[in-house]
């Protein structure tokens, strides 16, 4: 069924176009071209964004600010070993996986450490991946007050998820 989804909505959209007495051609090729153009103002910060991340996991600088960081987590009743995760998903949705998979993979999916990564991976977002799509693609330059509100509600979910993972499923 998937492969006749893209064909079908050329077909759907050429027939509105030839019914609206429009050529179906000329405005898809205007589409495509827009694409471009949104893809050519996106791809700088993607490319900035994934070189950082990959810097810093390289470096070992995330490894170091997750033990640096370790009194917070306790305080904030996040598990101190999830920290690297915290520290990564709010830069890199791909990079946050890896590390999700590496956390259930070391304390098994059903652990409390394996349950709160999941539900934390569900319940936040890649702020900055985020805001350098939709803000660049807005032609926004300045975020003004949108990093910290995102940052503070990252945080919150990571707070959420591991008060509700240790309430829901701790023995």
């Amino acid at each position: 069924m998937t492969d006749y989804i893209v064909p079908l909505l050329l077909l759907l959209s050429s027939a509105i176009a030839l019914r609206k007495k429009e050529n179906p051609y000329d405005l898809m090729l205007t589409g495509a071209a827009d694409g471009l153009k949104l893809l050519k103002s996106i791809v700088p910060a993607l490319v900035l964004l994934l070189t950082a991340v990959a810097m810093l996991r390289s470096s070992g600088a995330i490894e170091l600010l997750s033990n640096f960081c370790t009194p917070a987590f306790r305080f904030f009743g996040v598990p101190p070993e999830t920290a690297m995760l915290v520290l990564i998903r709010p830069i890199s949705g791909s990079a946050a996986l890896a590390v999700g998979a590496e956390l259930m993979a070391e304390y098994g999916p059903d652990s409390l450490i394996g349950r709160t990564t999941a539900v934390m991976l569900g319940s936040t977002e890649t702020t900055f991946y985020a805001i350098s799509v939709y803000f660049g693609a807005a032609g926004i330059q300045k975020t003004r007050y949108t990093v910290a509100a995102a940052l503070l509600a990252d945080l919150t979910g990571f707070v959420m998820a591991s008060v509700t993972t240790r309430l829901l499923f701790s023995t």
